[in-house]
């Protein structure tokens, strides 16, 4: 069959038009640098090696895994000492893709702040780079304190609840700083690490926002057991890209936290 000129113009403007509703109805996925220890808590009767574990992911969808290149430092702080950890990184294969995982064990009783500075990531759909500076804290045989020390990460967010120990429905309390200064009105990104539970009705459901007070502060109230991230995010310097021509950047703090469903001695949920 012969088409005219305008039939097939028809055609490839449906054809494009399908095409666009495809991206517009895509999920409205947020990159987040993960960091997970096992254990958080360091108990006398548990393991006493905690393994962290780095990748570059969506949470809640479960992917898809970005590579990672060598990240620039690894780092744990604990007493006010800052010790690098950056030659155990090993790559860990992830999904087909690499993350990287250490091994530390504590050397006592106190909370560790585990730190990751990741290399830069080249994202073409937004087209600019992004780095996530990320940490976690683990309390080791009950010590639960230094949890509120500041790394003096270029974006990092200062909590102000124990992040730790936290029971689901629990708040979790932050100040978001750059360069050790508070941002007002910052805006943060909230992403619930999903098990496969759970699945968002609609895109907005897949990462909670925030925006912080005008002393950079923020609160949520996290609703299910599991790692919860918080981003916070803001724009970097003009930095060199792939093609050698400045781009712009996204520099994010981000701090994991875990939560626990409250579980009662027979087994089932406390206070049935």
């Amino acid at each position: 069959m012969i088409m005219d000129n305008s039939t097939v113009l028809r055609r490839a403007c449906q054809a494009l038009l399908a095409l666009m509703a495809l991206v517009i109805s895509a999920p409205a996925l947020a990159h987040f640098q993960e960091l997970i220890p096992s254990p958080d808590i360091v108990t006398a009767e548990g393991p006493r090696t905690v393994s962290v574990e780095a990748k570059f992911t969506h949470p809640f969808t479960r992917g898809p895994v970005m590579d990672m290149k060598p990240p620039e430092r690894l780092g744990v702080l604990a007493g006010g000492t800052v010790t690098d950890l950056s030659g155990t990184l090993e790559p860990w294969p992830v999904d087909g893709r690499r993350g990287y995982r250490a091994a530390y064990t504590p050397r006592g009783p106190g909370d560790y702040i585990f730190f990751l500075e990741p290399a830069t990531y080249w994202e073409p759909a937004e087209e600019k780079l992004i780095i996530h500076y990320t940490k976690v804290v683990v309390d080791a045989f009950a010590s639960e304190e230094g949890w509120d020390a500041l790394v003096g990460l270029p974006v990092e967010i200062e909590p102000l609840v124990r992040p730790y120990g936290l029971w689901t429905g629990n708040v979790f309390r932050g100040i978001v700083r750059h360069d050790g200064a508070p941002i007002p009105f910052a805006t943060v990104e909230v992403a619930w690490r999903n098990d496969g539970s759970v699945r968002a009705p609609a895109d907005p459901f897949i990462n909670q926002v925030i925006k912080a007070d005008a002393a950079g502060a923020f609160t949520y109230a996290m609703p299910r057991a599991g790692w919860w991230g918080f981003a916070a995010l803001v724009d970097g310097p003009a930095m060199p890209g792939p093609e050698g021509r400045d781009v712009g950047s996204e520099l994010g703090g981000l701090i994991w936290v875990r939560t626990v469903d409250m579980v009662g001695a027979g087994g089932g949920a406390a206070g049935q």
